[in-house]
């Protein structure tokens, strides 16, 4: 039985699955983003250092992220996302 098509009974077991959802839901956008921005500066021909990627891929601020993928299109270094 799937977890998504399964009516949940309790409102305990609703709220906890919902709050699930949403946690995972987050969690996907976040590395989206950072996956984007990566792609992004990949894109403008920019060699991105493990260190970069890993400092990219484990912000989990949305409102950083977001602004990494703006600052991305006009950075001249992978490095300048970080001043």
């Amino acid at each position: 039985m799937s977890v998504g098509t399964y009516n949940w009974q309790s409102d305990f077991a609703r709220k906890y699955v919902g709050i699930g959802r949403e946690e995972g839901r987050e969690e996907g956008l976040e590395e989206g983003l950072a996956q984007g921005v990566v792609l992004f500066l990949t894109a403008r021909g920019f060699e991105v250092s493990d260190r970069t990627r890993q400092r990219i891929e484990s912000c989990d601020d949305l409102d950083t992220l977001r602004t990494r993928v703006h600052r991305s299109a006009k950075v001249d270094s992978p490095e300048e996302l970080f001043d």
